[in-house]
C-alpha cells in the first residue's frame, strides 16, 4: 500500500485567512516567476530511482504573504497520485525561502526513455482585512513547469538530442522526428521564416504541425536545455 501524506486543506486555508488575513483569489497562469513568488528552476530533472528531487521557492516581495499550494499533473492535465510533495501547502512571508521536496511513489516507468509530468504551484496573496477600503481584488497566479523523470544509463546525452532531429515539410505540414530517448522542446520554431507555436517532441516519437499558407521553406528552431536556457539556432532537414 502506498503511503501518502495527508493534510486538512480547508483548515489550513481557514487559518491563513484568519488572524486578520483575507485571501481573495482569481486564478491565472504565469511563468516560473510571478506575483512575488519565484521558482528556482524552469524545469526539473528527476533521476529515475532517486529518493527525491527538490525545487526552491522564494518570496521576493517586501510586504506580501502568500499561501503556496503545489501538485503534480499528468500530460492530460489530470492530477497525478504517483508523487508525494512536501509540503504541499504552506505560507511564505516576505523575503523568505522554502524547499519543495518531490518524491515519486508510483509504478515503474519506462527505463529506455524519459517520462514527463508537470509541477503546478499556485501563489495566493493575502491582504489585511482590517485595512481594506472598498473593493479589492488579489490575483492568484499559477506557475507550471515540466518535470522529467530520466532513467539512468541512457545510451546518449541530453545535450546531443537536438542534433539527431530530422524534419520534413510536405503538404502544408512539417514533421519533426526524434530518435533520442529525451523530450526535446522547440522554441523560435519557424518554417520559411514563418513562426510556429513552441512545441515538444516526445522521445522516439514525432511531431506534425500545420504550416499556414503551405510554406515549404527551411525549418529552423532553438531547443531548451536542462537548465532552461535556449540553445543556439539550428536548421533541420531530412
Amino acid at each position: 500500500m502506498k503511503k501518502r501524506n495527508t493534510i486538512n486543506y480547508r483548515n489550513a486555508i481557514t487559518a491563513f485567512c484568519g488572524a486578520g488575513l483575507l485571501s481573495m483569489a482569481m486564478v491565472g497562469s504565469a511563468t516560473a516567476s510571478s506575483g512575488g513568488i519565484a521558482l528556482g528552476a524552469t524545469r526539473i530533472i528527476y533521476p529515475q530511482g532517486a529518493k527525491e528531487a527538490s525545487l526552491s521557492l522564494s518570496n521576493t516581495s517586501t510586504g506580501n504573504v502568500y499561501l503556496i499550494q503545489s501538485w503534480i499533473t499528468n500530460v492530460d492535465g489530470s492530477k497525478s497520485a504517483d508523487f508525494v510533495l512536501t509540503p504541499p501547502l504552506f505560507t511564505m512571508k516576505p523575503k523568505k525561502e522554502n524547499t519543495l521536496r518531490i518524491m515519486y511513489n508510483g509504478p515503474a516507468l519506462p527505463s529506455d526513455r524519459e517520462s514527463v509530468f508537470y509541477l503546478n504551484s499556485k501563489a495566493i496573496p493575502s491582504v489585511d482585512k482590517n485595512s481594506l477600503k472598498g473593493n479589492t481584488l488579489q490575483i492568484a497566479t499559477q506557475s507550471v513547469i515540466k518535470l522529467f523523470v530520466r532513467p539512468k544509463h541512457l545510451p546518449s546525452n541530453s545535450v546531443d538530442a537536438p542534433k539527431h532531429l530530422t524534419c520534413r515539410v510536405e503538404g502544408g505540414r512539417v514533421t519533426v522526428k526524434n530518435p533520442s530517448p529525451y523530450f526535446v522542446t522547440l522554441v523560435q520554431f519557424t518554417v520559411g521564416g514563418q513562426k510556429l507555436s513552441n512545441s515538444m517532441v516526445s522521445p522516439m516519437g514525432s511531431l506534425t504541425v500545420d504550416v499556414p499558407g503551405h510554406n515549404n521553406g527551411a525549418v529552423r528552431f532553438q531547443t531548451v536545455n536542462d537548465y532552461g536556457a535556449n540553445t543556439a539556432p539550428q536548421s533541420c532537414g531530412t
